[in-house]
């Protein structure tokens, strides 16, 4: 896998990956039927088509050339709003999650930190951000968990 910017001719693959991921994640939390919803909404072409042009943001892929195995997706300036960063149920545990994080993290050259937010059940995803140096901060997050309860804050500083 490489990593490279997302472009609009991958976008339905992107669209593919994150409705699969959405689904082996969190039918589990939320139920199949409100996934649906969630991908439906957020993942929908037009939504990950306007990410392409957002200023001050980038949009990554990971790609072996066959499929797109891979995706992140943060904005900011000196703070790194990771908004998502997925990969593929049956390529995860391979280092993809890493090669994104880090190109994330490098495309904002003037960051001096990453902040992500996480669904308190998304386990795996919690000993990924933990493994990779993010630490749980105090900050409450801008968004509701399954629970009803604000998802779980993540902050890694990055050195100057």
């Amino acid at each position: 896998m490489f990593v490279r910017t997302a472009g609009e001719r991958d976008l339905v693959a992107v669209r593919a990956l994150l409705v699969e991921t959405w689904h082996a994640t969190y039918d589990a939390i939320y139920g199949a039927e409100r996934v649906t919803e969630i991908t439906d909404e957020w993942h929908s072409i037009a939504s990950l088509k306007a990410r392409l042009a957002k200023p001050n943001s980038e949009f990554l892929v990971a790609d072996d050339g066959k499929r797109i195995g891979g995706m992140a997706f943060a904005e900011g300036a000196e703070l790194i709003m990771l908004k998502q960063i997925y990969v593929l149920p049956d390529l995860q545990g391979r280092g993809i999650g890493g090669m994104l994080l880090d190109e994330i993290i490098e495309s904002f050259p003037e960051a001096r930190a990453i902040r992500v937010e996480v669904e308190e059940q998304n386990t795996r995803a919690i000993a990924f951000y933990e493994a990779n140096g993010f630490v749980r901060s105090g900050d409450v997050g801008d968004h509701t968990g399954a629970l009803g309860k604000p998802t779980l804050v993540y902050r890694r500083p990055l050195l100057g």
